[in-house]
């Protein structure tokens, strides 16, 4: 899907309380998890078989802006830390634009070893597939996506501020679910 065909959402969420655009559908529960290729940290290509290893382990996707921004941040410092909970049953991953690169400095400083970093970088059709793509900024909204083992979503959040922070507990409930 290109951006010149992607379903429009105008207003579906604020960015400093200003109206923004989503480009792509809604994704809803139940709906198959769409195919991606994303790339790791150390540049290899992630998919969604990847991220849940073959249909053996649920997958929580933690898309981000950028983690250059203190929000984006704190909020993968936050999960980073919360996500031993959810044992080895689920993969968690940051997914957002940045470089691979200053994905793996961010990683290093905040000593964030417990998430997968992926770029949607090259090819921007996850934005599009997810629906999570900013027309107006050329960024990933702040979403939080829990695939099951069975590849379809078992719970979504978008954050309709995209300065806001999501609904912690309710994300690692989803994903503890998901990977039983």
């Amino acid at each position: 899907m290109s951006t010149q065909t992607a379903p429009e959402r105008p207003g579906a969420i604020t960015f400093k309380g200003q109206p923004m655009t989503l480009l792509g559908r809604e994704l809803n529960l139940g709906d198959p998890a769409p195919e991606f290729h994303l790339t790791a940290s150390n540049l290899s290509d992630a998919t969604l078989d990847t991220v849940t290893d073959g249909g053996k382990r649920a997958a929580l996707l933690i898309v981000v802006p950028s983690l250059d921004t203190g929000v984006c941040s704190l909020e993968s410092k936050t999960f980073n830390d919360r996500i031993a909970d959810l044992g080895d049953s689920v993969a968690s991953y940051v997914v957002s634009m940045d470089l691979p690169f200053a994905m793996g400095r961010w990683a290093t400083a905040e000593n964030a070893v417990k998430l997968g970093l992926l770029s949607d970088y090259r090819t921007h059709d996850f934005g599009l597939d997810y629906g999570v793509r900013i027309k107006e900024l050329g960024l990933l909204a702040r979403a939080i996506f829990v695939i099951g083992k069975d590849k379809t979503i078992q719970y979504v959040e978008l954050v309709k501020e995209v300065a806001d922070q999501p609904s912690y507990d309710a994300t690692i409930a989803a994903a503890k679910a998901a990977g039983q």
